[in-house]
């Protein structure tokens, strides 16, 4: 007879998460018992030699778990089907945003409604990491989770601090920003969802890479420190239950820098960048030189959005609010990239 074993605090939830409301949901007790293993007549074909003992209904219940039990189901809903479980919010975070930078691109971050994450429930180890331009995972408040680095896909054998955000001063102090497409995102320990989090602690989970592995904070699970040289390349190590797991980490890479597990790049979510009503798009942020001062970004209770700052003895602002259709905004824009030059437009999202 097998023995039972004690599993982090996010596993012992399965039994009490809900998939989501897809009629193609696995149940939540489709599965073996949480804690134990799998039986050894039950069959195997489908469930991966590095996946653990978790299957994709049990895979499915924690991550609809981590959701709930960090206290974001009000913005997050998740779904599953027989190979990934949905994650779906608007990109946009209720912590405070921008606050900190010094090296801002010039853009502000703005909803992206019908956000859609999807995490592989069947992850099966890749034959070698994959670095990507675009998120890797997604926080469990539904952000996006990317790498440290602001240039897109990766050279994994090499580290360049000079496009290393956390250095360069492109992160607020709850380490993320908005991104080319007006899009908010995290590029390392996403620190003030952590202290917000109903279940912070080594054991919460702090978000899924795409590929299905979880993420976990600077810790192992149960608190224990994490040894010099444990983490591999893509800042993960293996882990009895999940296969594998990933952690952020005071120094670089910081976060999630490459997936471990196989991943179909066709699934991989984007944000689209605004499109102008009329034509066109939003302009791409240029950087300051030399940075920018006294960034501020306001919300208003009217819906309104406010970035400013100070460049060279100069204020600039960004401002956008509702517009009158669906996921567009009447931005009014008088940044360093227009160099102070009142330009006006809508500009809406449109979600592939």
């Amino acid at each position: 007879m097998s023995t039972l074993r004690r599993l982090p605090p996010a596993f012992a939830l399965f039994a009490l998460a809900s998939c989501g409301s897809s009629a193609d949901a696995p149940a939540a007790d489709a599965g073996p018992a949480a804690d134990a293993p799998a039986a050894t007549d039950a069959p195997t074909a489908d469930v991966p030699v590095d996946a653990g003992p978790a299957t994709p209904a049990t895979r499915c219940a924690a991550i609809t778990a981590s959701v709930q039990s960090a206290g974001f189901g009000d913005r997050v809903t998740v779904r599953c089907d027989d190979r990934y479980a949905y994650l779906v919010s608007d990109t946009y975070p209720d912590h405070p945003k921008m606050v900190g930078i010094i090296g801002t691109n010039d853009q502000v971050p703005v909803p992206a409604p019908g956000y859609t994450s999807p995490v592989a429930l069947a992850p099966t180890r890749a034959a070698t990491p994959t670095s990507i331009d675009a998120a890797l995972g997604v926080a469990v408040n539904g952000v996006p989770i990317y790498d440290y680095s602001s240039q897109g896909a990766l050279d994994l054998a090499a580290y360049d601090p000079r496009f290393d955000t956390t250095r360069t001063g492109e992160l607020d102090q709850c380490n993320g920003h908005s991104g080319r497409g007006d899009d908010y995102h995290y590029h390392a320990a996403p620190t003030c969802m952590i202290a917000a989090m109903r279940n912070r602690g080594p054991g919460a989970i702090l978000g899924w890479g795409f590929d299905g592995y979880p993420l976990f904070g600077d810790t192992n699970p149960d608190g224990s420190p994490i040894a010099a040289g444990t983490l591999d390349v893509c800042n993960a190590q293996p882990d009895p239950t999940f296969g594998f797991r990933y952690h952020t980490s005071a120094t670089h890479p910081y976060i999630v820098q490459c997936l471990v597990g196989a991943i179909d790049l066709a699934m991989a979510p984007r944000v689209p960048p605004l499109s102008r009503q009329g034509g066109g798009g939003r302009p791409p942020g240029e950087k300051p030189p030399g940075g920018v001062t006294n960034l501020r970004y306001l919300e208003a209770a009217d819906g309104s959005h406010t970035m400013t700052y100070d460049h060279q003895g100069r204020s600039y602002s960004i401002a956008y609010r509702p517009a009158a259709a669906a996921n567009c905004w009447d931005f009014e824009d008088t940044s360093y990239t227009t160099r102070a030059v009142l330009q006006r437009g809508t500009y809406c999202r449109g979600m592939r």
